[in-house]
């Protein structure tokens, strides 16, 4: 059993934290949410007051945040816990945020004997409940070796992309193929049902045709056609569509950075934007709603 601080208890990292505790370890945890501090609480974990109480005697410290500037300033900032983190303590930070943002903190950590890995998650909430989600891990083998338990606990794959902020590059390159494919199936979908099918027929046919995708088969976009998946409860619950919209603009820096080009990246991009000016808190998924008459 080990000693966990749990920092960020959202759709993704609630579940993530409750995988933690069945698996048998204790978790002091904080959120600013009332509501998923008292969830974990009725699960068996301690709740602090501050992150600064909940890294206090920690072994390990997961964090599971929004975007860059959050964890740079979890970390990072005037009450930073870099300079808080006992020596030799394992950070894991499953955020995905830039792989620039994710080196810095890495390395304010690693000065100070801290050992830090960035291991972004896949697999969406129901693969955050289910204990099946995929991370994609940056930093050293043997931080890896010292993480893959408590990742095995919370997850079903696991992959080493490298060193420091690999795991954020792949984590970006696979959201955007995400969008890119969920965007392609809404079009597709509402495509079919303008012109009379029955967009679960539509499916079943493309599922076993050339047009199968991950968003098609297990997550699909149309109301009515899958149980379990955020289109059958009104879109929520899931991953925000500003959150893809945030990744897609991770996209597009490391792009730049890189002299990558991404036309069909920048497309999703611009599509998600103009998606998220109304429907930015509602999953990815209902970027089917650009494309249908919404009753």
């Amino acid at each position: 059993m080990s000693n966990i601080a749990f920092i960020g208890l959202g759709n993704m990292g609630g579940p993530m934290a409750l995988n933690l505790i069945k698996a048998g370890h204790a978790l002091r945890v904080f959120d600013l949410s009332p509501a998923a501090l008292e969830a974990a609480r009725a699960a068996g974990a301690t709740v602090a007051a501050s992150p600064a109480e909940a890294v206090q005697g920690a072994e390990t410290v997961i964090s599971m945040l929004p975007a860059s500037q959050h964890v740079e300033s979890l970390y990072l900032g005037a009450d930073g816990l870099a300079a808080k983190i006992a020596p030799g303590t394992l950070v894991i930070d499953c955020s995905t945020i830039a792989p620039a943002s994710s080196r810095k903190v890495a390395e304010a950590a690693q000065a100070r004997g801290v050992v830090f890995i960035d291991a972004p998650v896949s697999g969406g909430t129901a693969g955050a409940a289910a204990g099946t989600l995929t991370f994609i891990v940056g930093g050293t083998a043997n931080a890896l070796e010292r993480a893959r338990p408590l990742l095995g606990a919370m997850g079903k794959n696991i992959f080493h992309a490298g060193g420091n902020g690999a795991g954020q590059v792949a984590k970006i390159a696979n959201n955007m193929l995400l969008a890119i494919h969920m965007a392609g199936t809404a079009e597709a979908l509402a495509l079919g049902v303008a012109n009379g099918l029955d967009p679960k027929v539509l499916s079943e046919i493309m599922v076993k045709s050339s047009g199968r995708n991950w968003s098609l088969e297990l997550y699909n976009p149309w109301p009515g056609v899958q149980g379990d998946v955020p289109a059958s409860r009104g879109y929520r619950g899931g991953f925000g569509s500003s959150l893809m919209l945030k990744d897609l603009g991770l996209a597009a820096e490391a792009s730049i950075a890189s002299g990558s080009p991404i036309p069909l990246g920048e497309l999703a991009r611009n599509l998600y934007g103009l998606h998220s000016r109304e429907s930015g808190a509602l999953d990815f998924s209902s970027i089917v709603n650009l494309y249908r008459a919404v009753p």
